[in-house]
């Protein structure tokens, strides 16, 4: 007997649907017709709330969940809020997953992250690496988090035999990011930084400098968050497996080349300072994408073009806010 496919009809619920990545599934879904979607906010249900999870999933009813909800942010928010983006993603995680088996979930998809990954891990690094050494000390508290999401989706397919699969994307980026600077990730950061020295120089008429974060040295690979939404239903209509799947482009770049590509689409001519005395973070990550390959599925948008369709995005909401307060 086969598995049951996720079709138009199906109750789909997409948890963290304001969000980032969980937007972007939303956008994927209702391209491909999709209508059936349970979506809610954080105001109408807040996830940490196990009994509020449980009677959600208990009156919907949803077939298939999408677990993209998570407290999410760059180095300076992991290292100023350890416990928070420990206890609160621990909860999320463990509420959802739990309710999903409750309540006779077809199928879950668990969103993860590359972070979970040892420190010095080999390049480019395999699902296999998982646990093999210590975490990169300015992420690990998520990283944790998320390591104990995949096993507990493990664990549950092993007892319960359902069927739970978990997906670890590269860094993210694209519309709906975040950009507020104190707890936004490196990419929508240096967008938000360029994009503002620029209309500082064309006010005032002086050279804008921009200072950023570390050496300039660590090479990351990014990875259009359009993208990550079309492998997730990729993954979700056509892997069935227990390991976690890495999902990213394959290639990487240096901090430094992404400031460079960064200030030639926001058209930054001004002075990059690169202050040494803040982390650099891990030297590399490269996500190993074989598997992904091998169930066919590729990324497609090539960097530049989806740093220009994010930069476009956030001068956009940008003015609409001005527009608001004004």
């Amino acid at each position: 007997m086969s598995n049951p496919t996720m079709n138009k009809t199906s109750r789909i619920y997409v948890a963290g649907h304001r969000g980032l990545v969980g937007s972007a599934i939303v956008r994927r879904l209702e391209m491909d017709g999709h209508e059936n979607l349970l979506l809610r906010t954080r105001t109408e249900l807040d996830l940490r709330d196990r009994q509020a999870t449980f009677t959600f999933f208990e009156q919907e009813c949803p077939e298939y969940v999408f677990l993209a909800a998570a407290k999410v942010g760059g180095i300076l928010a992991n290292d100023t809020y350890p416990a928070d983006f420990l206890s609160e993603n621990l909860a999320i995680q463990q509420n959802v997953i739990q309710a999903a088996h409750r309540f006779g979930v077809t199928k879950l998809l668990f969103l993860g992250s590359s972070c979970i990954y040892p420190r010095e891990c080999p390049q480019p690094i395999k699902e296999d690496y998982l646990l093999t050494g210590p975490l990169e000390p300015t992420n690990e508290w998520y990283a944790i988090a998320k390591i104990a999401g995949i096993k507990l989706c493990q664990a549950y397919n092993k007892q319960h035999r359902t069927r739970f699969i978990s997906a670890m994307p590269t860094n993210l980026y694209g519309p709906n990011d975040n950009f507020d600077l104190s707890t936004s990730h490196v990419l929508p950061a240096m967008i938000r930084k360029f994009h503002e020295a620029k209309v500082q120089q064309e006010t005032t008429g002086e050279k804008a400098t921009v200072t950023l974060w570390g050496s300039g040295n660590p090479r990351r690979e990014f990875l259009h968050v359009d993208d990550l939404a079309d492998a997730c239903l990729h993954l979700m209509r056509h892997y069935e497996g227990n390991d976690p799947i890495n999902v990213g482009t394959g290639e990487d770049v240096t901090i430094r080349e992404l400031a460079e590509i960064i200030a030639e689409v926001t058209g930054f001519e001004g002075e990059v300072v690169w202050d040494a005395s803040k982390p650099d973070g891990t030297p590399r990550k490269l996500l190993d994408v074989t598997r992904m390959q091998n169930l066919g599925w590729s990324a497609s948008i090539p960097l530049a073009h989806g740093i220009r369709d994010t930069s476009h995005w956030f001068r956009s909401s940008a003015k609409s806010s001005e527009t608001v307060r004004g």
